[in-house]
């Protein structure tokens, strides 16, 4: 990982943490127990604490930052989705922030609940417990079903568990110039996670 101090303060990543090596973690960066941060990702603690809770994911190109005096905070098991903006928010325990959302300053998003992808949650909005969220501006729509929050917290799983792989078996190669003979695949087969949409298709 790219890891920066700056006024003497230096990111902390939990040894059980996984840190893809071009993520960004500048100063004040507190990454938690078991967390994903995945490629190209970007932690700026040099104004606010940044703050990554157990067993979250930060996903590739998301950006956390706040306002000085501030803090950016996932609590345990947070789900952040790829691209995603968060700054001097928080967010709570199990709930997931979608691909490509941006939550501004002083939003809270609540334990359980989902911002759809793409939404714009702005400053100081507040979002219950286990609700689904989306648009921009972001608005509550729903309560969500128990399909729903047992798909996100087997997404927070999962992530987890891609923590345990990244540390245990990922390393840089050089790629082959062509696909082997029974070229294997992964061992995360649809039966580990699928889209929320084809899960309700399925019923």
């Amino acid at each position: 990982m790219s890891c920066y101090a700056i006024d003497g303060i230096a990111p902390v990543v939990d040894p059980t943490a996984f840190v893809h090596e071009t993520a960004s973690l500048i100063g004040d960066v507190i990454v938690g127990p078991g967390c994903y941060v995945g490629p190209f990702a970007s932690l700026r603690g040099d104004f606010g604490r940044i703050i990554v809770g157990e067993a979250s994911n930060v996903q590739d190109n998301a950006v956390m930052h706040a306002f000085p005096g501030a803090d950016a905070v996932l609590e345990p098991h947070s789900h952040i989705g790829h691209a995603a903006v968060l700054h001097g928010c928080r967010v709570g325990s199990f709930a997931m922030v979608g691909i490509g959302s941006i939550v501004l300053d002083g939003a809270v998003i609540g334990a359980g609940a989902l911002v759809g992808a793409g939404s714009l949650v702005t400053s100081g909005f507040r979002i219950g417990e286990r609700m689904l969220a989306h648009g921009s501006p972001a608005r509550e729509v729903r309560e969500l079903g128990a399909d729903e929050l047992a798909w996100k917290e087997n997404g927070v799983a999962t992530y987890r568990a891609l923590a345990e792989r990244s540390i245990a078996s990922l390393r840089v190669v050089r790629p082959l110039a062509e696909p082997e003979p029974g070229r294997r695949r992964m061992p995360t087969g649809a039966d580990t996670a699928r889209p929320l949409g084809e899960r309700r298709r399925r019923g």
